[in-house]
């Protein structure tokens, strides 16, 4: 699904190049839940940015499918995104004046006209993420949980091929947290949704498929669902 080759990103500042990632060797499977973790400025974030066609890296190569994404200029990229990506940010990034349904359909709307059985599936969403009855509350009355509900629902209403979760939890209590998790690996069973999600949180690290421990631009460690030490690393990080 998704294969990085000696993927590397550097930045400009002032008169200094910062590299921040440094030769990603990586493959990520259709329909695999993999998150993504480091300390602050190790790189993972950067990373989902250029998975997701946001950004281009420096040398190296990231195909999705058959598509190399750092070979598509802007306009192709964002075609790209919207038939085949969904994002799930941290701050939500829902649009405030809209109806939770009015922001679910977006990617729909954007894409192409919006058919009875794209409304139906805009409404069956709503319902699986616990909001039905809320399809035409304007977005910024939700409370924090309510509003990361219905970006989740949003990011998959065009069935899009991959999900980028840039740490989805990292503004809820731990209770509303656990609750877009437990979204997110649901539609990931029912959907065979592909799922690459940049975490601090080992929590929520843990219903991963597999754990990619990044560090200084570079792929530390990792640990899958099946290896022995998976119970045991989730043990101790959150002991």
């Amino acid at each position: 699904m998704i294969q990085m080759k000696g993927l590397t990103k550097s930045f400009k500042q002032g008169q200094e190049q910062t590299k921040v990632l440094k030769g990603i060797d990586l493959t990520i499977k259709e329909g695999e839940f993999v998150a993504i973790m480091g300390p602050s400025g190790s790189g993972k974030s950067t990373l989902l940015q250029l998975v997701g066609g946001l950004d281009l890296p420096t040398s190296g190569d990231i195909q999705i499918n058959d598509h190399q994404l750092h070979k598509m200029n802007e306009k192709e990229r964002t075609i790209f995104r919207r038939k085949h990506m969904g994002f799930v940010f941290q701050n939500y990034q829902l649009l405030p004046t809209l109806t939770v349904k009015e922001n679910v359909s977006f990617p729909i709307h954007a894409d192409r006209k919006v058919s009875k059985q794209d409304e139906e599936r805009v409404n069956q969403l709503i319902q699986a993420v616990g909001l039905d009855g809320y399809g035409d509350k304007k977005a910024n009355v939700l409370s924090g949980g309510q509003q990361q509900r219905v970006a989740v629902a949003r990011a998959i209403a065009n069935q899009p091929a991959v999900l980028l979760a840039d740490e989805p939890t990292g503004n809820l209590d731990r209770e509303k947290a656990e609750e877009i998790l437990h979204l997110l690996a649901e539609f990931h069973r029912k959907e065979g949704q592909t799922i690459v999600m940049v975490t601090h949180d080992i929590f929520a690290a843990g219903f991963a498929d597999r754990i990619i421990l990044f560090k200084d631009g570079l792929v530390d460690q990792e640990i899958r669902r099946e290896d022995e030490q998976y119970a045991e690393y989730l043990a101790h990080f959150m002991a």
